[in-house]
């Protein structure tokens, strides 16, 4: 599946953003999805994911109470509501998708990645 991200931007601290990252339409309901970030100099990161048809969530500790993470299989499209965003959330935002079978959100093996979307939060 082809999956592309959109709605990164620059904004200031205690702002928010909406990330989307539509797939190509390809049985996008059998995917498990999540949002991964990568800072400069670090190593890429879990943020959130999201069960096949989104009953279930999970999230990493640094975005949670701050960041929603949601899906709509009928548009093959993944969202991320970013509020209260520090400049601590800047980096590059990548949607996954795992095609494993299982049902954990903890540990996604990604089969395919967006090509990213930019995030940069001024203080």
């Amino acid at each position: 599946v082809q999956l592309v991200e959109s709605g990164g931007g620059l904004v200031q601290a205690g702002g928010s953003l909406r990330l989307s990252c539509a797939g190509d339409g390809r049985t996008f309901g059998n995917y498990r999805l999540g949002w991964f970030r990568q800072a400069p100099g670090k190593e890429r990161e879990f943020v959130a994911a999201i069960s096949r048809v989104g009953r279930s969530t999970s999230y990493a500790d640094s975005v949670k109470g701050r960041f929603t993470i949601s899906r709509d299989n009928a548009k093959n499209a993944v969202y991320l509501q970013m509020n209260s965003l520090k400049p601590e959330d800047t980096a590059v935002y990548y949607c996954g998708a795992d095609g494993h079978g299982g049902f954990s959100l903890v540990g996604l093996q990604i089969d395919y990645w967006g090509q990213g979307t930019q995030v940069t939060v001024s203080s």
